[in-house]
């Protein structure tokens, strides 16, 4: 398949000057890490299924620093609901469903819901250090008020949770488990709904 067909086939989330850049910088495997594709289509306002509490699998946990000196682990917020979401600045999709996130933090903080952003920024830019993704991720964080934990992922979360797309969102369940998976830009309503069943759910 000629390049053009790649990116006429791959109408994901980054738009086709981020596809091109991808490409240039790490082929198909880093293109992949932007978009979110079902036959052709776009992905966003995507929608995502409540699993049943019986069938949902286990969150895998990880450690990883907030920038500021702070461990942030997983398996430290059990008997909270928590909203993983995995994305880097440059991501045209990512940049797109923020504000979800900032609101939805907004609405429900008083639910003790968490709401934790996962940069992928080295991954995505194939960048060497996490200082290097740090400086491009603490100036978008503050300009973009989101005012949520945001922590810098190390290979760990790419690996554990088979990350093949960006934007990725997760709804974790107050006992740990994914309640819901959104692979793509998510539709905000179906969120807030998933989030609200999930906080009102006993552990």
């Amino acid at each position: 398949m000629t390049l053009v067909g790649v990116l006429a086939g791959v109408a994901g989330a980054c738009t086709m000057e981020e596809q091109m850049r991808l490409l240039v910088i790490g082929g198909l495997a880093s293109l992949l890490l932007c978009t979110a594709v079902a036959d052709g289509r776009i992905q966003r306002d995507v929608k995502a299924p409540l699993i049943d509490a019986g069938l949902r699998p286990s969150a895998p946990s990880f450690r990883l620093s907030d920038g500021k000196g702070t461990t942030i682990e997983l398996s430290k917020f059990r008997g909270r609901p928590v909203v993983l979401n995995l994305w880097a600045t440059e991501c045209g999709g990512c940049r797109a469903e923020l504000p979800t996130f900032v609101e939805l933090r907004r609405n429900y903080k008083a639910h003790d819901l968490e709401v934790i952003g996962v940069s992928m920024e080295v991954m995505y830019e194939s960048l060497k250090t996490a200082t290097e993704g740090w400086a491009r991720v603490r100036p978008f964080v503050q300009s973009h008020g989101l005012q949520y934990t945001i922590v810098m992922d190390d290979g760990s979360v790419e690996k554990n949770y088979h990350v093949t797309a960006m934007p990725s969102t997760y709804v974790i369940d107050k006992r740990g488990r994914v309640a819901a998976t959104y692979v793509g830009v998510v539709d905000a309503a179906d969120l807030m709904a998933n989030v609200k069943a999930v906080v009102a759910e006993r552990e």
